[in-house]
């Protein structure tokens, strides 16, 4: 049982998946307070940087990039990971034997790797998850847990927006507001407030983007980066989310190459059409309205290989005419 594992641990190391979202910091944070105010030591990992919408969380700038390789944990837990890949350097670098692993998550293209998986696909995020397991564990929801939680919430929901939002989810919103969540703050936050540069590279992106058959997409190179004056990895999920949201589109896509000359894929659409199926082909995993997959560069050829996985997964879903009965 997990909550064995976590009541036996002394020093648990968190790890939320690479090119972090809102539900990954949020859970991660959420999980940091509350094996804090259980007595266990804490250690809080993701590859990349917390992006600056989130720096307001607790915990937030105590978040590593890596772990530490030469300490002991006696637990893993993944926040928000659909497969073991998506912890990146932070797990793959742990010396072996590596300590036993927990995963808890709500991708519905989840791969069960650890030796405890909390995996509810029905979920709208795992943060929606975290609500129910932290007070299970004793934890009491805090103004600063509550927080972190519904901004998971808000952010994966696109601020209660998605065709997974539930009954459940909004009675977890509005407990987590009960408990002192500023709902109003956090989604100005998550949902609306963008730095600079990521307005001009949405420009550059919106500049570059192509439309066929239902397929809409862009692509963003290192360049690209470089022009809009952002530094790593940036956050696509806002320029997908718009490109989805046009009305011709019913696939939005955006592809951005990563300093390391590999290409990030954020994918999104509208039923009955599925994106998920497209990201596994890759690798990758999601939901079916919102999925991602990282390829190799360079970038013309990933967008290519994309595209055509793309306008071959519209043209196998989309919906074929009702037949007229004579």
């Amino acid at each position: 049982m997990i909550h064995f594992a976590i009541e036996k641990a002394n020093h648990v190391l968190v790890i939320a998946h690479v090119d972090p979202d809102g539900d990954a910091i949020g859970s991660l944070t959420a999980v940091g307070q509350g094996l804090q105010q259980i007595g266990k030591r804490v250690t809080l990992v993701c590859d990349d940087a917390v992006p600056p919408r989130f720096h307001n969380l607790p915990l937030a700038a105590d978040v590593r990039r890596a772990s530490k390789t030469d300490f002991l944990y006696d637990l893993v837990i993944a926040v928000d990971c659909a497969d073991e890949s998506r912890m990146g350097w932070a797990y793959a670098c742990l010396p072996e034997p590596k300590p036993t692993l927990a995963n808890i998550d709500h991708h519905i293209t989840n791969t069960r790797f650890g030796a405890f998986n909390v995996i509810e696909p029905a979920a709208s995020s795992t943060a929606e998850i975290l609500h129910r397991f932290l007070p299970d564990l004793g934890v009491t929801l805090t103004p600063s847990i509550a927080a972190s939680l519904l901004t998971g919430i808000v952010t994966d929901t696109m601020g209660f927006r998605t065709s997974n939002v539930t009954a459940a989810t909004l009675r977890a919103a509005a407990d987590l507001v009960d408990a002192g969540a500023d709902i109003a703050a956090i989604s100005l936050r998550a949902l609306h407030q963008r730095p600079l540069a990521t307005a001009r590279l949405w420009g550059i992106g919106l500049g570059g983007m192509k439309f066929d058959d239902g397929l809409l997409w862009t692509a963003i190179s290192r360049d690209d980066l470089r022009l809009a004056g952002i530094e790593g990895r940036p956050s696509s999920s806002g320029l997908v989310n718009f490109l989805a949201d046009v009305d011709v589109a019913v696939m939005g896509v955006v592809l951005s190459e990563t300093p390391e000359g590999n290409v990030n894929v954020s994918m999104r659409c509208t039923a009955p059409y599925n994106v998920a199926e497209v990201a596994l082909q890759f690798g990758g995993g999601g939901h079916a309205l919102a999925a991602g997959c990282t390829l190799n560069g360079p970038l013309e050829a990933a967008e290519a290989a994309l595209v055509a996985a793309c306008r071959a997964a519209i043209a196998r879903q989309r919906p074929q005419p009702a037949l007229s009965r004579a």
